[in-house]
C-alpha cells in the first residue's frame, strides 16, 4: 500500500495504545500487543549480499565485489533475490510462530559508506570509493530489496550515516570532522540519492560523531539535512548499542534517560541496542513527550503496513522456502562471482588450457578456504566450492593437480618477515612438479572486518599496512623465485600492495570474497569458459603511499581516492583486464549524454565502458577527472556496437567551500575509455581514452 494509506492506518493503531506500549515498539525486538492483535516483531536482520545470519541463503560476493561488477542491472536482481529469498524464511517462519532476531523482512543493507582509507577494515561491505558509483549501485540494490509493487517487498536501509569509515577500534567515542565541501561532496552523496531517487525506507546512524554530534543524535544530520533538506519519510534506526555511546563513549549525555531523549528529540524512531529500555524513565522525568514517542511509533507501524505483515496481506505471502537457493538463484550467483572478479595482470598466460596445461600445483592459505569465500554479514551455503575444488574439478579428466597450503593465513600481527612456516618446503616441492602453478593468496573476514565481530580475529579489524601478512609474502618470493609459470590469485576485501606478483608473475586475479560457490566462477575465468570483466572500484596503493596520505582518523578527501590522489597507484579506479581486445574508437556527446563506439578485435568478453569528466576551470573541481557513467557491453570477436551512455546530471556541478552544490564552469573535457583517463591505467592497458570538449 502506499505511505499515505499506511501512514493512516497506523495512527488508527497507535491511538489505541498506551504510552508503555508506544515505548516498546521503538526497540528492535518490539514485543507482541495481544489485546489490539499484534504480533511481536524483530527489525534486525542484514542483507548485504543475500540474506545473511538467518540460515541458509544464496551467498553472493561480498558488497565490495559485486561493485566491481559495474553492473546496477544485474545487482538490482541480487537485491531482488535477496528480497525473495527473506520473503519465502519470513512466510515459513511466521507459520512457525518463529519471529526472532534475523527473521523479519527490513534489511540494513545496503552499506553505503566511502571507502575513503584503504586501512578501514570494513571497506568490503561497501561499493568502494567514489561517491557517484556508490549512489547508482545503492539505489539499484534499494530498487532490488524493495521490488516496484504496491507493498514493499522488503524494506532497506542505507547506512551508517554519516562520515563513517573507521577507525573501528575508536568508533564508539570517536569525532569524525569533515569540511562542509567534503560532506557533500563525497561522504552525503549516496545518501540523498537513495533516498530521493530509491525512496529507501530507513536510514541507519553511524556510531561515531559527525563534526561534534553523535550520528544517531544529530541535529545537523538527521534534522536539517535527511528529514529537513532531503525530505526523508521513512523510518531511522540507530546503529547496534550506538545510543548507549552517547554517555559512555561520546560523553554528551550522564545518563541512558538522557540518551534516549537527545536520539528521540533528533528523530532517532528504532532503537538497536538496550537504552531505548530507558525511555519511560525519560518520559517520567518530562525529557521526551508522549508526541515524539507516538511519531516514532506511527514510523515504525508505517513500514509495517507497507510491508502487508499486520495481517492485511501481500503479493508476497505465497513465496514459498523452496526458492531458498534454487536453481536460478545459484545461477545469478556465478554470474555476479564471474563478472565481479577482476584481472590486474596477464602475460597471457591465462586462460589455461586443460588439455595442455599439464599439472597444475595450488599452492596457498586461501586455496582451500570456506571462510575466504564469504566475507562478512554472509548467510550459509548448504554447498561450497572452494578455489582447489573448483580447479579440480576443471581439471578432472584433462591433467592433474597437486595441492599444499603453503603457509598459514597469518601467524600474528607481529610476525617477522623471515618467519618460515612448516609448509613452505611442501609449497616447494609441489611448485617444482607443476607445469603451472596457481598461488593463493590473500584475508579473510578474521584479518578485515568490524571492530568486535566475533569472526574477527584482529580485534579492530582495520590494517596497519597495505602488506600481505609475512608468512604470505615470504612464500610469494619463493615460490615466484622458482621460475615456474605462476598465476597469482588475490583472495580480499580491500587494497593490498603486491607489487612483487606484479613485476614477477605471468598473471594476477583479483577475486575478492567470491560467495560460497565463487571456487567455481574463479575456475571458470581461469580456464577460459568466461573472460573476466570486472574493474576496480577502489584505487590500490602501493604500501608507501600510506605516509603520504593524511592521518587514518583525518577525514579529509586530500590525496585520498582517485578524485585527489597525486601518486602513482598500483592499479587505478575502474581498471581491470580482459582476454578480448577491446577499443573505443569513436565518441560523440552533449550534456545529457555520450556516444561511443566500441569495438572487440579479440576473444568474445564482456567490458564496461567508463565516462569520466573533468572541469577545467572550476577552481571547487575535483583534482582529476571523475566517473560521471559507465556501462557493461556484451562483445563477440570482430564485434562493434554504438553505445549511448547518459552523463551522471551532478558531474555538471562541483561543490564550493561552503558546502553548496553549484552550476559548474562549462568548460570540460569528457573522456570515454575502458578505465580513468590516466598514465597508469594507459601504462598498464597500453590503450588511451578518447576525449571531447563538452560545452
Amino acid at each position: 500500500m502506499d505511505r499515505n494509506t499506511a501512514l493512516q492506518k497506523a495512527r488508527a493503531l497507535v491511538v489505541q495504545m498506551t504510552v508503555e506500549e508506544k515505548a516498546s515498539q521503538l526497540r528492535y525486538d518490539a514485543p507482541a500487543i495481544p489485546r489490539l492483535g499484534i504480533p511481536a516483531y524483530n527489525w534486525w536482520n542484514e542483507a548485504l549480499h543475500g540474506v545473511a545470519r538467518a540460515g541458509t541463503a544464496t551467498s553472493f560476493p561480498q558488497a565490495i565485489g559485486m561493485a566491481a561488477m559495474f553492473d546496477d542491472e544485474l545487482l538490482e536482481r541480487l537485491g531482488d533475490v535477496s528480497a525473495t529469498e527473506g520473503r519465502a524464511k519470513y512466510n515459513a517462519q511466521a507459520a512457525e510462530e518463529d519471529r526472532d532476531i534475523y527473521k523479519g523482512l527490513t534489511f540494513w543493507s545496503p552499506n553505503i559508506n566511502i571507502f575513503r582509507d584503504p586501512r578501514w577494515g570494513r571497506g568490503h561491505e561497501t561499493y568502494g570509493e567514489d561517491p557517484y558509483l556508490t549512489a547508482r549501485l545503492g539505489k539499484a540494490y534499494v530498487r532490488g530489496l524493495q521490488g516496484q509493487g504496491e507493498t514493499l517487498k522488503a524494506a532497506a536501509c542505507a547506512k551508517h550515516l554519516a562520515v563513517h569509515s573507521g577507525p573501528e577500534a575508536l568508533r564508539h567515542r570517536f569525532n569524525a570532522e569533515a569540511t562542509p565541501k567534503d560532506m557533500e561532496e563525497t561522504y552525503l552523496h549516496a545518501f540523498e540519492a537513495c533516498i530521493r531517487d530509491a525512496k529507501v525506507e530507513a536510514v541507519m546512524g553511524a556510531y561515531n560523531r559527525t563534526n561534534g554530534e553523535p550520528c544517531c543524535g544529530s541535529k545537523k544530520l538527521l534534522v536539517d539535512t535527511v528529514r529537513g533538506r532531503w525530505g526523508f519519510e521513512g523510518h531511522i534506526v540507530s546503529d547496534c548499542w550506538a545510543i548507549r555511546d552517547f554517555h559512555e563513549g561520546h560523553m554528551v549525555t550522564q545518563s541512558p534517560a538522557q540518551s534516549a531523549a537527545l536520539a528521540m528529540e533528533m528523530g532517532c524512531d528504532l532503537n538497536c541496542g538496550n537504552t531505548y529500555v530507558h525511555l519511560m524513565s525519560a518520559y517520567e522525568q518530562g525529557l521526551v513527550t508522549e508526541a515524539q514517542i507516538t511519531q516514532a511509533c506511527e514510523r515504525l507501524f508505517t513500514t509495517r503496513y507497507m510491508l502487508g505483515i499486520l495481517g492485511e496481506g501481500s503479493e508476497f505471502d505465497h513465496i514459498p522456502y523452496e526458492v531458498v537457493e534454487c536453481r536460478e538463484h545459484l545461477a545469478l550467483a556465478q554470474e555476479a562471482a564471474r563478472k565481479s572478479c577482476v584481472l590486474l595482470k596477464n602475460d597471457g598466460l591465462l586462460p589455461l588450457n586443460p588439455d595442455t596445461v599439464g599439472t597444475v600445483g595450488v599452492i596457498g592459505p586461501n586455496a582451500n578456504s570456506r571462510i575466504a569465500l564469504i566475507g562478512n554479514y554472509h548467510g550459509t551455503a548448504s554447498r561450497y566450492t572452494t578455489v582447489l575444488e573448483g580447479i579440480q574439478d576443471a581439471m578432472d579428466g584433462h591433467g592433474s593437480v597437486l595441492y599444499s597450503e603453503g603457509c598459514h593465513l597469518f601467524k600474528n600481527k607481529t610476525e617477522p618477515l623471515a618467519w618460515d612456516d612448516d609448509r613452505l618446503a611442501e609449497a616447494v616441492i609441489v611448485a617444482k612438479r607443476s607445469n603451472v602453478v596457481i598461488l593463493v593468496l590473500g584475508l579473510d573476514e578474521t584479518l578485515e572486518g568490524e571492530e568486535g565481530d566475533t569472526g574477527n580475529a584482529a580485534a579492530s579489524g582495520d590494517k596497519q599496512d597495505l602488506l600481505l601478512p609475512a608468512s604470505q609474502r615470504v612464500l610469494l618470493s619463493r615460490v615466484l623465485e622458482l621460475g615456474k609459470p605462476t598465476v597469482v590469485l588475490l583472495m580480499a576485501g580491500s587494497a593490498i600492495d603486491i607489487h612483487n606478483a606484479q613485476e614477477n608473475a605471468n598473471a594476477v586475479l583479483l577475486t575478492w570474497y567470491p560467495g560460497a560457490g565463487g571456487g567455481k566462477a574463479v575456475a571458470d575465468i581461469l580456464f577460459g569458459k568466461v573472460s573476466p570483466s570486472g574493474k576496480l572500484p577502489v584505487t590500490f596503493y602501493r604500501n608507501e603511499a600510506l605516509s603520504e596520505m593524511p592521518d587514518f582518523t583525518d577525514y579529509s578527501m586530500k590525496n585520498r581516492t582517485y578524485r585527489y590522489y597525486t601518486g602513482k597507484p598500483l592499479y587505478p579506479f575502474g581498471y581491470g583486464l580482459t582476454y578480448g581486445d577491446v577499443e573505443i574508437t569513436d565518441l560523440h556527446a552533449n550534456r545529457n549524454c555520450a556516444y561511443v563506439t566500441v569495438e572487440n578485435r579479440g576473444r568474445a568478453t564482456e567490458e564496461v565502458v567508463q565516462l569520466y569528466i573533468k572541469d577545467e576551470t572550476s577552481a571547487d573541481a575535483p583534482l582529476h577527472p571523475i566517473l560521471c557513467g559507465f556501462l557493461r557491453v556484451s562483445l563477440d570477436k570482430d564485434e562493434a556496437k554504438q553505445l549511448m551512455i547518459p552523463i551522471d546530471a551532478s558531474a555538471l556541478t562541483v561543490v564550493n567551500e561552503k558546502g553548496q552544490r553549484i552550476p559548474g564552469s562549462g568548460n570540460w573535457t569528457l573522456y570515454a575509455g575502458l578505465g580513468q583517463p590516466d598514465s597508469r591505467t594507459e601504462e598498464l592497458t597500453g590503450k588511451k581514452a578518447l576525449s571531447v570538449k563538452l560545452q
